[in-house]
């Protein structure tokens, strides 16, 4: 399972990030903690005084990162495309994910080669899935 610094997730102001952090919130996994339900959910969006949507979507980054293969390189690009966990990733069809990740970075960027490859996508599906049979 890959741990990464909260400061390398996508997303994350300078002002969240210094809240996050004071509250002991340093790393993917440690995000991860207060994705056990929703209680715990709103009561980090209440100490940080932001919305459960952000919180909600850095729990979210912080699951995909947790894949080595996914990582904080990735984790975003996944979850603009729809997925939204590693349980949802590790069940969705390699083709039809990765057309959809072409079709935003075409939209967003207006190219087509910085999608990532097809056997990477695969890698992706697979190590979700295997997280999913370790945990």
């Amino acid at each position: 399972m890959n741990c990464i610094d909260i400061a390398l997730l996508p997303g994350i102001s300078p002002i969240d990030l210094k809240n996050l952090k004071s509250l002991g919130i340093n790393t993917n996994l440690a995000l991860l903690q207060w994705s056990i339900d929703r209680q715990k959910q709103e009561e980090l969006a209440q100490k940080m005084g932001v919305n459960l949507k952000n919180i909600l979507k850095w729990i979210a980054l912080a699951d995909l990162s947790r894949l080595e293969s996914v990582g904080n390189q990735y984790c975003g690009l996944i979850l603009h495309s729809g997925i939204l966990s590693c349980r949802q990733l590790s069940q969705v069809s390699v083709p039809k994910l990765h057309q959809q990740i072409l079709r935003l970075q075409v939209a967003t960027l207006g190219r087509k080669d910085l999608c990532p490859p097809l056997p990477l996508v695969k890698t992706w599906v697979k190590e979700a899935g295997q997280l999913g049979i370790r945990n």
